[in-house]
This record gives structure tokens, C-alpha cells and sequence, in this order.
């Protein structure tokens, strides 16, 4: 997939998603280097949530989007990250979501964040499918996306097949509400 230009922020009823930068560090490193973090990979250690946290903001430049830091409206400070995700050795194009802040969990903010990000994915990049990548385990992120009205793809590939993976696949803007 060729690099396409996206917009730096999307606007939702309570929230900001904006461009990560490196001010959401601090909170990152926290959530990637802590328990909460086992559905993508963690606990890591600083020097690999470093690394994580780099990439996404380099996804940004090297594919003219990425996912963006998700804040509550008038308040500056990211609470997460959702959105476009598709790095190079990934089957397919996916939003993904790491809510980094359990005080916003239950409250309806990864699901709005995501639905926003997913009508940008299909709507402005012109994206044809949608996945999301889950850890079997994760199962706050299955209910999300289940929420979303992906669906378990028993058949899809992916990223990395020596690690499970459980890939819901997100039906298409005119099954979508």
C-alpha cells in the first residue's frame, strides 16, 4: 500500500485524536512497560517501549498516517492511541487501539475513538478491509471490537504466525450502523 497524506487530527463528540508526539512519552512508556500493556506485547522494557513508541510516530511519516493519541476534549494529555496501523510486514491494513489509562476504560472512548478512526480508514484512505490484531487473551479488545461489529476471522493470516492471534475483521462502511 502507497503512502497516502491523512489529516493530523479528527474530531469526535469528547475527543481530540491527534498526532502522537514525543510530550505522550511519559504516558506510553508507563502503559507500555506495565502489565496492561500484555495485549500488545508487554510489559517491555523502557528501551523497547522507546523503540514501540518511535515507530508510531515514524509510521506517521513513512506512511503519511498512523494511529493517532486519543485525548479527552480540552485536555491535551493522551490516554491512548487508536488508529491506522499498517506496518511493513503486516497482511493487511488494520486500526488498532491501546488504551494506556484504565480510568477511561468502561467509558465509551476506545469505541468512539475507533469508529471515527475506522470512517477515516475507509472514507479518506480509501482502505477496502479492515482488520484488528488480538491477543486470544485480550479479551477487553475482543469485546471491542465485537462492540465494533468485527467479526473472528478463523481464516485470515497473520503477522506473525509463531505468535497467536485472533484477527476480527471489520464489515464494510455500508454494513457499518
Amino acid at each position: 500500500m502507497i503512502a497516502r497524506p491523512s489529516i493530523d487530527r479528527l474530531d469526535t463528540a469528547r475527543l481530540v485524536l491527534r498526532r502522537p508526539n514525543g510530550s505522550d512519552w511519559p504516558a506510553a512508556r508507563d502503559f507500555l512497560t506495565s502489565t496492561r500493556a500484555a495485549g500488545v506485547g508487554g510489559p517491555l522494557t523502557e528501551a523497547q517501549a522507546w523503540r514501540s513508541f518511535a515507530a508510531e510516530i515514524g509510521h506517521w511519516d513513512i506512511r503519511g498516517y498512523g494511529m493517532w493519541a486519543v485525548t479527552i476534549r480540552g485536555d491535551d494529555r493522551a490516554v491512548g492511541l487508536i488508529g491506522p496501523w499498517y506496518p511493513v510486514d503486516w497482511p493487511e491494513t488494520e486500526i488498532g487501539w491501546m488504551i494506556w489509562n484504565d480510568a477511561v476504560e468502561g467509558t465509551g472512548i476506545a469505541s468512539e475513538a475507533a469508529r471515527a478512526a475506522i470512517q477515516h480508514a475507509y472514507g479518506a484512505l480509501g482502505w477496502d478491509t479492515i482488520v484488528h490484531y488480538i491477543a486470544p487473551d485480550n479479551d477487553r479488545s475482543i469485546r471491542l471490537a465485537e462492540k465494533l461489529g468485527a467479526t473472528h476471522d478463523v481464516d485470515a493470516r497473520v503477522p506473525n504466525p509463531n505468535k497467536p492471534c485472533l484477527v476480527y475483521r471489520q464489515p464494510k462502511p455500508e454494513v457499518i450502523l
